[in-house]
């Protein structure tokens, strides 16, 4: 119980060297996590029990040759299509994000720097260190969070590449 009290007093210590942005960037990281884990949820669990069920109403289909036949199918693998692809712009938009709000971090801290070079005439080298640290660690968070982020959006739009092709070549039209 006292390593786990020593870790979140770390965390806390971590997250407030970095400032109001540091937060920021830890949540924009969750709900980018978050969804990233969604998808592979649907992924694994709800897209067969979708793909299942148009696949098994086109076979049930007598008329598989006909014009008509042919736009139903395409608008159910659209439907389809249209699920796999929720989030997936939303999560690369979050990925876009993370680095920019580092960036956000970089020019507050520094701003805090030039602020106590200006009151103490840059003399003060551990009152400047905060400002430093203020500025390079929302940096390096921004970069981790996205490297992480690219990962799992790599991840998650591969299967969903793959599993469009798959359920594209299972339901051919005759």
């Amino acid at each position: 119980m006292y390593a786990l009290y020593e870790a979140l007093l770390s965390i806390e210590a971590f997250m407030a060297s970095g400032g109001w942005v540091l937060t920021a960037i830890f949540f924009l990281t969750m709900v980018m996590w978050l969804l990233i884990l969604e998808r592979l949820i649907y992924f694994h669990f709800e897209l067969k029990r979708d793909a299942g069920l148009i696949k098994q109403q086109w076979k049930a289909r007598k008329d598989k040759k006909s014009w008509y036949a042919h736009q139903i199918r395409d608008a159910w693998v659209s439907r389809i299509h249209q699920k796999i692809n929720t989030n997936l712009t939303f999560i690369k938009t979050l990925v876009m994000l993370c680095p920019l709000f580092g960036l956000l971090g970089t020019v507050t801290g520094m701003i805090q720097v030039f602020d106590v070079m200006a009151i103490t005439g840059g003399g003060d080298a551990k009152a400047m260190a905060g400002g430093v640290s203020k500025a390079t660690i929302p940096t390096m968070a921004g970069m981790v969070a996205a490297l992480s982020g690219v990962l799992g959006n790599t991840i998650v739009e591969k299967i969903a590449g793959r599993e469009k092709e798959l359920l594209t070549d299972s339901m051919t039209a005759e």
